[in-house]
C-alpha cells in the first residue's frame, strides 16, 4: 500500500499527500533551477528529511534513556553540486538546549548516526553533522 500520493500541479509544483494522515506538502523548483521558490524544493526536502530523522531518532533514544532533549534545534545546509545536478553535501548542525553528560552525549550521537536516512543515502553524499557539544 502506498504510504504518499504526489500530484505534478504545473508551474514546477507538486502537492505530496500522507495518506495515513492527510497532511499536504507543496515543493517548487528553486529559483536557480527554472522555478518560484515559494516551497521547499525536493532537494530541500531531501536535506530535511536527514536533519528529522537524526532528531527523530536520538528523541526515541532520549526517551529510552530519559534524556530531556526538548528544544533541540537542527540548522541544515544544502550544497548543490553539478555535473549531474545533485546534492554535494548536507551540513547538519544541532543546537542542544541544555547540558549533557559524556554517557548521555554518546547515546545521543550513536542513535542519530544509525538514523535510517544517514545509512540510506548513497556514499558519495558528504554528510556533515555537527552534534554542538
Amino acid at each position: 500500500m502506498a504510504t504518499i500520493e504526489t500530484t505534478y500541479l504545473g508551474d514546477l509544483r507538486t502537492e505530496a499527500t500522507h495518506l495515513q494522515s492527510g497532511t499536504k506538502i507543496l515543493t517548487d523548483a528553486p529559483t536557480d533551477n527554472q522555478g518560484k521558490g515559494e516551497a521547499f524544493s525536493p532537494t530541500d526536502l531531501l536535506a530535511e528529511s536527514l536533519a528529522g530523522c537524526i532528531l527523530t531518532t536520538m528523541a526515541i533514544a532520549a526517551r529510552t534513556h530519559n534524556i530531556n532533549m526538548d528544544g533541540t534545534k537542527a540548522e541544515v545546509t544544502k550544497v548543490m553540486a553539478a555535473n549531474p545536478r545533485r546534492v554535494g553535501e548536507i551540513i547538519v548542525n544541532i543546537k542542544f538546549p541544555a547540558e549533557y553528560s559524556d554517557k548521555e552525549k554518546k547515546i545521543l550521537e550513536l542513535a542519530g548516526l544509525g538514523c535510517p536516512v544517514h545509512v540510506s543515502l548513497h556514499p558519495d553524499l558528504k554528510q556533515t553533522i555537527n552534534f554542538g557539544w
